[in-house]
This record gives structure tokens, sequence and C-alpha cells, in this order.
């Protein structure tokens, strides 16, 4: 069996023993660092190789954020889940963009934390109903009026909106390919191309980019 290698860092330590506890029942979970804070984390990526990261947003010496932006720079392969209490839309937007793979809060159901780590292996994002509200709510409160899609620097193809349509409803790449029929593949390709054109890096921040820039 492969088991999916994870690393925790939050400056609880009471929330990130109940996590480790939590995340240690399933058989194909594999804890193998824990840090209190991003300093730590980093010092702990230079000795294992995880999958995923599940990062507290505010943590003392480095927070969250720049945790983030660090691994995106020396450990471009390690994806990133939040998992934070705060629910203020501009700190969700603004980590989608930096290029975070997805965004919890901190009372979470335990399945749900499951799902999103199976979803940030298997298909590089995963986004909470909570999640999904807050960039159209970061839509409907925006004070200018969307700009006609081919007034747009961006040239998107109707098939590539199809494609970028379905990743913002949180579809998978294979979810995708059934629905529009075609191979996955086909839409993987798609997906590079959408990721090249918006200079975004992941699809967490390709579907951050679509809701900012009303290509919806």
């Amino acid at each position: 069996m492969n088991k999916i290698k994870l690393v925790i860092a939050d400056d609880h330590n009471l929330f990130r023993k109940g996590m480790t506890a939590m995340l240690n029942q399933i058989p194909d979970f594999e804890l193998i660092g824990e840090a209190a804070n991003g300093k730590e984390l980093l010092e702990l990526l230079e000795k294992v190789t995880p999958d995923i990261a599940l990062l507290d947003l505010q943590m003392p010496i480095m927070d969250g954020v720049e945790a983030t932006e660090q691994i995106q720079q020396h450990f471009p392969n390690l994806r990133v889940i939040i998992v934070s209490m705060h629910e203020e839309d501009r700190f969700i937007i603004h980590l989608l963009e930096k290029g975070v793979n997805g965004y919890l809060l901190k009372d979470s159901e335990p399945g749900e934390v499951e799902n999103a780590i199976r979803r940030v292996m298997a298909d590089g994002f995963y986004y909470s109903d909570f999640v999904s509200k807050a960039l159209h709510r970061k839509v409907i409160t925006r004070a200018n009026p969307p700009a006609p899609l081919f007034n747009s620097k961006i040239q998107i193809s109707p098939r590539e909106m199809e494609v970028l349509q379905l990743l913002c409803e949180g579809l998978s790449t294979l979810e995708i390919s059934e629905k529009l029929f075609v191979s996955p593949r086909t839409v993987e390709g798609h997906r590079l191309r959408l990721l090249e054109k918006t200079g975004t890096k992941n699809t967490a921040g390709l579907v951050a980019y679509a809701f900012k820039n009303d290509l919806l």
C-alpha cells in the first residue's frame, strides 16, 4: 500500500496532537513529522519528503503565508493545505492566489479533512463548500461589472472555458472527462494551457484567478 505522507505545522500542541491522533487512524496516511512554526517546518523538510503539508495560518517566527512562499520556492512538489480558524474571505482568496492547494477550517469534521487530503493528493486541489462560497462572494461584491470576455487579454477557447467552469465547480479531471466525453489526458492538456495563459501555479490558483478576473 502506497501511503500518503504528511507533515503538520501548528503552534498549538493540543491541536497538533489531536490531528496526529486522527490521521494515524487512517491506514494509508503516514504522519512523518511535526513542527510548531514555519521555520521548524522548513528545517524538517530538509530531512523528510512528505506529499502534503498541513499548515496553520498564524504561527510565531514564521507564519503559514511565508512558509507557503518558501515551500513553493524550495519544495515545489509539496502540496499545501491551510488549516485555520480564520473564516474571512480575504484570507482564503489571498492564499488561493498564492497557490495553496486547499483551505480547511479548524472545526472541520474528520471526514472532510480526510477527503481534502485525498482530493489534493489525487487532483491537486480541494474546495469545501465554504471556500466555494467565499469565491462566489468575491464576484458578487465586486464594485465594477464584469468585463466582457472578448476584451480580455487572455484568449480562452470555448472548450477551455468549459473545463475552467467545471474546475471552479470542484470537479476532478476524471469527473470532467466523463462529463465532457473526452479523455482525462485531454482535460489535463486544457488545464495546463489555462495555467500557462493565466500565469497561475496550480488549479487552486487558477480558480481564484478566474473568480477575481471575472472569467466566468
